[in-house]
């Protein structure tokens, strides 16, 4: 039986071919994701373990809420103590912090990302050299005015020697020259990140006080327990004030940002394998079963001398894993190109990913294949059970059975179930509010069941809905009816030949059409709320608004107001909601307040105005007192609710006199946005709006911490959030198209194998080559125009029910359709209908009339 199954496995390549092609995709995926992510982490630590080379413990401050960042714990005096304690080498002071560059050109540089913006102080050792900065051109800072890049970020900014590099700390823009330029070994760093390195003088002033240090990097001597010296380190610092930790264990909290950071990069490939694989495995489940239907008289042949019902179902399970283990073969090589690929594909021009040679682990081959020999031989088994059924009488009398009827039931009454079951679960979130983890579930698996009850009714449901189609393929006169009972011939087939592009066209429809309603949405909600004409905003909430430049832009010609915004957070009770501190005179003429009760002028110290949803969620409304704290070291204090607004985007969930959140924010008496509303009565051209947007960006001195927003800028951002979305649709799209192709390519040729006789006696009766190559086109984009109908219905359907969710995340959400992607998705679906039947339709044009029919 196992020389019968790979005789069987050998004895059809381009079949075998496609088949091994269509596991291979999803193969490839999976080991090319999980190798990606070795590879990435192998990097990443890699680097890691230079930038923490020859350090044995680390000192640090401990932050403690409501006092500064660094206050004055490490200095001079701690490093020598620390250096006489028994087991330390030497100690090396360090002062870090972060900081914002902006290129050459102007072009803010990694400013979104706060973990890569980094900054140090040139603190030389014994040997006037600083063994962590190693210079690679020019010399080291020494003056307030001078600064040193690491390499690859001066290339990066199209920084030379001698330049001047603009750049921002907290608020003010610096501007100094480039002196020299280092070799940073952290791995934020080598993975795109920046550095910028000051004189140490000039970093303590930036990152902590002059004459201190934000750490102290210990050395130990040869044989030194480090763990024990962290102890006796540890046993020296002030309580409560600085902590001393070994270097492997900063290092192990730095691979926890590693290790979460390539996994969800690695996300995305495997939803595509999965997608792949489930679309596949209908293709080869279909396969089979065509090929156990053409060997019927071979398996009764088998069934006659002996062979028993087991050892035809293991011949059939094992000619799959056969297949499954050719395409795991050559999924396992493939992927090893998507992991070569994927860093390019998957960073972005602010968020590269650290190159090195692909690490390739017992991992990805195991997964390999388990993926490709246990989907081949799952999809296989229902087919092996159906042929070991096969009676060898029965089998001996016709090559094609139709089903029990029993059995048609059987399925016709679970697709039923599952259909109903899907719709009414969809149904139920029709009153749901949020995108809680319970209603995303329950959404989850209304579509799943939904899409699994149309794949089960799919042979009943061809009948009449192929019939319908047949009224255009009529139009092409006998080869177009003739196509149309192929299609309806065996409608079990047809449905699983369909079955592919319908999973695949219903996740691109659904998502589409929550794409498109999302990016709606986001655009409405961009702009609801704000009347201001410009929002000039801080990159993070760390950092501020100059108040120099808050000045200058409220100065400008062309301004009417000018309202600045002090963004922070509070906290009342288990509740933490975003505060803006606003000035409650002009607050109104910037933000489109809507009060249910209240109104803003009555804010002031102590008084408070809260969203509608927040004061929902908090039970509280219009003369209420709560218990807060602003910030993360503010005090309890009372305030009193005055109002109840709307919720607004733009005033976030609780408005508060801008004194109050100002004193107890992160960074007091700073402001994080500037609202600025234009004065429409002045006919000066310098003032339109080109020109006052370049006033504008000219008072906040090109910063780039800042951003200067019109409103359609606001907007076009806030779309850029859905990026990722389309990403997964058009790879979706792509990946369905693929397997979908392959399925029919497959299926049609197969069909032609089996019609060969009547394909002849066609050709006999005078039907020319043309017809033929037509009736197999037609057959096909009957196919695919009934599959991609049914992943329509359920692609709409679904994404409609789930509006309920959507509309809770963004309350302007509503489900519009994105008429010109469906109708992409539906040509195309067709045009892989056309372009599957090619090869088919020119094997079974160049059958010769007699050849055919005497064939056996």
């Amino acid at each position: 039986m196992l020389r019968t199954a790979l005789r069987n496995a050998l004895a059809h390549k381009a079949r075998l071919a496609m088949t091994v092609l269509a596991v291979c995709l999803g193969v490839a995926f999976v080991s090319g994701s999980l190798v990606f992510a070795d590879s990435t982490t192998a990097a990443y630590r890699a680097s890691l373990a230079r930038s923490y080379a020859g350090i044995a413990v680390t000192v640090e401050p401990v932050f403690r809420p409501g006092a500064p960042e660094q206050d004055g714990v490490l200095d001079d005096a701690l490093a020598a103590r620390l250096a006489a304690v028994p087991g330390v080498a030497a100690v090396r002071p360090a002062v870090d912090g972060s900081v914002t560059l902006a290129a050459k050109d102007g072009r803010p540089m990694r400013a979104d990302q706060p973990m890569g913006r980094l900054a140090a102080g040139y603190v030389p050792g014994p040997d006037g050299t600083d063994a962590r900065l190693p210079l690679t051109a020019g010399r080291a800072p020494r003056t307030a005015e001078e600064v040193a890049l690491d390499r690859g970020t001066a290339e990066a900014g199209g920084y030379v020697l001698g330049d001047t590099v603009t750049l921002a700390v907290d608020g003010p823009v610096r501007r100094m020259r480039l002196v020299g330029t280092v070799a940073g070994g952290d791995p934020r760093v080598t993975s795109g990140g920046t550095l910028a390195v000051f004189d140490r003088a000039t970093a303590q002033e930036l990152f902590a006080t002059p004459g201190h240090y934000t750490a102290l990097d210990l050395a130990a001597t040869p044989g030194t327990d480090r763990a024990d010296l962290a102890r006796r380190i540890g046993a020296l610092l002030p309580p409560g004030r600085a902590e001393a930790a070994t270097a492997a264990a900063k290092a192990a909290q730095q691979s926890v940002y590693i290790d979460a950071r390539t996994r969800s990069h690695a996300r995305l490939p495997l939803v595509f394998a999965a997608v792949s694989l489930f679309i596949g495995s209908f293709l080869i489940a279909n396969t089979f079963t065509m090929l156990v239907t053409r060997r019927s008289r071979e398996i009764a042949l088998l069934r006659a001398i002996g062979a028993t019902r087991r050892q035809v179902v293991r011949s059939v399970l094992a000619e799959a894993a056969l297949i499954g283990l050719a395409a795991s073969v050559a999924g396992f090589l493939l992927g090893l190109g998507v992991a070569a690929a994927l860093p390019g594909l998957l960073e972005g021009a602010d968020d590269p990913l650290p190159r090195g040679p692909l690490v390739i682990g017992a991992a990805p081959v195991l997964a390999s294949l388990a993926v490709g020999v246990g989907v081949t031989v799952l999809a296989a088994w229902l087919p092996s059970r159906r042929a070991a059924r096969i009676a060898p009488v029965e089998a001996m009398r016709s090559a094609e059975q139709p089903p029990a009827p029993a059995r048609s039931r059987l399925r016709a009454a679970a697709g039923a179930v599952l259909l109903l079951g899907g719709t009414g679960l969809l149904v139920s979130l029709r009153h749901a509010e949020n995108a809680s983890d319970r209603n995303l579930r329950t959404a989850l698996l209304g579509c799943g069941l939904l899409v699994t009850g149309l794949i089960a009714l799919a042979p009943l449901l061809a009948g009449p809905v192929i019939r319908l189609l047949g009224r255009l393929t009529a139009r092409f006169g006998v080869p177009g009816d003739l196509a149309r009972d192929n299609a309806l011939r065996d409608p079990r087939r047809t449905a699983a030949t369909a079955a592919a592009l319908m999973i695949s066209t219903a996740l691109v429809a659904g998502l589409a059409v929550i794409d498109h309603s999302s990016r709606r949405a986001l655009d409405a909600q961009a702009a609801a709320g704000l009347s201001a004409d410009y929002v000039i905003g801080t990159r993070t909430p760390t950092t501020a608004v100059d108040a120099a430049a808050v000045r200058r832009i409220a100065a400008l010609p062309g301004v009417a107001v000018a309202s600045a915004v002090a963004d922070s957070t509070l906290s009342a009770g288990a509740l933490t909601r975003q505060v803006s501190g606003v000035d409650p005179r002009t607050v109104g003429a910037v933000m489109n307040l809507r009060f249910t009760s209240g109104s803003a002028p009555d804010l002031g110290p102590g008084r408070i105005a809260v969203s509608a949803g927040f004061a929902r969620e908090a039970r509280i409304g219009t003369g209420d007192r709560i218990t807060a704290s602003i910030g993360p070291g503010g005090e309890d204090r009372p305030y009193t609710v005055v109002g109840v607004y709307q919720d607004n985007p733009t005033a976030r969930d609780v408005l508060a006199d801008r004194g109050d959140v100002q004193r107890d924010s992160l960074l007091p008496d700073s402001v994080q946005r500037v609202l600025v509303t234009a004065d429409r009565s002045t006919a000066d051209r310098s003032t339109t709006a080109a020109g006052l947007e370049r006033r504008l960006r000219e008072a906040v001195d090109g910063s780039p911490l800042l951003t200067v927003r019109d409103r359609a800028r606001l907007v076009e951002d806030q779309a850029g959030v859905a990026g990722e979305l389309i990403t997964l649709v058009l790879g979706l799209l792509g990946i369905g198209v693929v397997v979908s192709a392959l399925g029919m390519v497959n299926t049609l040729a197969m069909a032609v194998a089996e019609r060969t006789r009547e394909i002849g006696v066609l050709r006999a009766l005078g039907m020319d080559r043309a017809a033929v190559r037509r009736m197999i086109r037609l057959e096909s984009l009957t196919v695919a125009a009934y599959g991609t109908l049914l992943g329509l219905a359920a692609g709409l359907f679904g994404a409609w029910r789930v509006s309920g969710l959507a509309n809770g995340a963004i309350p302007q959400y509503a489900f519009a359709l994105p008429w010109g992607t469906l109708a992409l998705v539906v040509l195309l679906s067709l045009a892989v209908g056309a372009a599957a039947a090619a090869l088919p339709a020119r094997r079974a044009a160049a059958l010769g009339p007699l050849e055919a029919v005497t064939e056996a």
